[in-house]
């Protein structure tokens, strides 16, 4: 029987952009701010909660030139949530803004795609394009995970349990994997990065961070399909995620619930 699940959006960084570096072709002619917001998302089921993506840390930020909002330690611990207390982990992507703060996390098993560390730990990361947004510490911490027994693989479509699984997609990496989640206004698809924007999958325009188009326009569609609405797809990294869904609590504008109906969209 399936689980219904509550799903809590939690923002910890940001980083000034514009719109021409969001889209491959045509870029945006206005070229006008678009910034980039960075999430990660806890699923709460009856019995467990689960994270997605582990985000990174001050470090990474000031390596990266990002700014920290609220170390992700402190957003969970704003919902209620000790990091040590969680023991399932999904990871989107190995990405550093998704798979870093490799230590926050002792106790936690890694859900990640056969082909995603096949992809970073392969010969594709001989390659500065493909291999730029990977960070080679985080990568190594997920390879010592592995051998500690910490790691669940998944090969394509993958159950966590009933009401929560999750789906290779491809497209921005070799293996990245967006999670379907069952909530109690339907089903609700956690895009992660193979939509960095609302724009990127409503008009099929791809991100230009993509190891495969085709694979990156076929997600989009994957979205549509496992998805009860385009209302109910949630893309990575866009601010309007926290203007058009409910905040989780009061006076924090920047955590939100994305099991509950937008308030806008």
């Amino acid at each position: 029987m399936e689980s219904t699940f509550e799903i809590t959006a939690i923002r910890y960084a940001h980083h000034d952009r514009t719109g021409a570096e969001n889209f491959i072709v045509p870029g945006d002619e206005h070229d006008v701010p678009m910034p980039l917001d960075y999430f990660v998302w806890a699923i709460k089921g009856p019995t467990k909660t689960y994270l997605l993506d582990t985000g990174f840390d001050q470090a990474a930020a000031n390596q990266r030139k990002r700014t920290i909002t609220r170390p992700v330690e402190e957003g969970l611990k704003a919902v209620g949530i000790a990091p040590d207390s969680i023991t399932d982990i999904i990871v989107s992507h190995m990405h550093y803004d998704h798979a870093g703060n490799r230590d926050l996390f002792p106790n936690a098993t890694y859900h990640v795609q056969d082909s995603e560390i096949n992809f970073c730990t392969g010969r594709c990361m001989c390659n500065s394009y493909l291999n730029h947004a990977f960070d080679v510490t985080d990568v190594q911490s997920m390879v010592g995970k592995i051998f500690a027994g910490r790691v669940h693989f998944h090969d394509g479509e993958g159950q966590i349990e009933p009401g929560l699984t999750v789906h290779r997609v491809g497209g921005h990496t070799g293996g990245l994997q967006i999670t379907r989640v069952k909530t109690k206004r339907g089903w609700v698809v956690l895009g992660s990065d193979a939509s960095h924007f609302y724009a990127n999958f409503e008009q099929y325009r791809p991100f230009p961070v993509v190891e495969s188009v085709k694979e990156m326009i076929a997600g989009y569609d994957k979205m549509r399909a496992l998805s009860s609405s385009i209302r109910h797809i949630v893309p990575g990294h866009d601010p309007l995620v926290v203007d058009r869904y409910p905040k989780a609590i009061d006076g924090i504008p920047d955590i939100v619930r994305l099991d509950l109906d937008p308030i806008a969209y």
